[in-house]
């Protein structure tokens, strides 16, 4: 069973932006439907495996020089309207690129080319696996994996 909170709000793109300003402490994403997903914070294990992934992700990004890294606090608005935070992410240079220096600095405006979801032991498999197709579907070429470190 999930531990995140839904909520059922109408919020304008700037609404939830200033949301999320407004509250840096909390994790928030928005489906494509509209609605409020409150993350909670992470526990020992997934978060040292997080920072793990994000490590890796970064110094193959490093060595590469192919694109731009994300980590967990990185807000994307997909195509389909959705609001989400992946674990890590990954942009190809040529697609971060043709963003502004507004949009590079606000959610961004765009589906990651690469994507890691960890799945925590409190995380139901049901919505783990939607919003990976979710991320298909936007234009994603995603990775995963679960609790023990597994790769599907």
């Amino acid at each position: 069973m999930s531990s995140a909170l839904t909520l059922r709000i109408n919020l304008s793109d700037e609404q939830f932006f200033q949301l999320c300003q407004d509250n840096s402490d909390l994790r928030f994403e928005r489906t494509a439907l509209g609605e409020l997903v409150i993350m909670p914070p992470t526990g020992g294990n997934t978060g040292r495996r997080n920072i793990k992934i994000t490590t890796q992700l970064e110094v193959w990004n490093s060595q590469a020089r192919l694109g731009e890294a994300f980590d967990s606090s990185t807000g994307f608005q997909l195509p389909n309207g959705a609001n989400r935070s992946s674990d890590a992410s990954w942009i190809s240079i040529e697609r971060w690129d043709t963003l502004t220096p507004t949009e590079q600095e606000r959610f961004v405006p765009l589906c990651p080319d690469f994507v890691v979801e960890l799945r925590s032991a409190s995380d139901a498999l049901a919505p783990l696996q939607a919003k990976l197709q979710e991320y298909l579907e936007n234009g994603a070429r995603l990775e995963s994996s679960n609790s023990s470190g597994e790769v599907f």
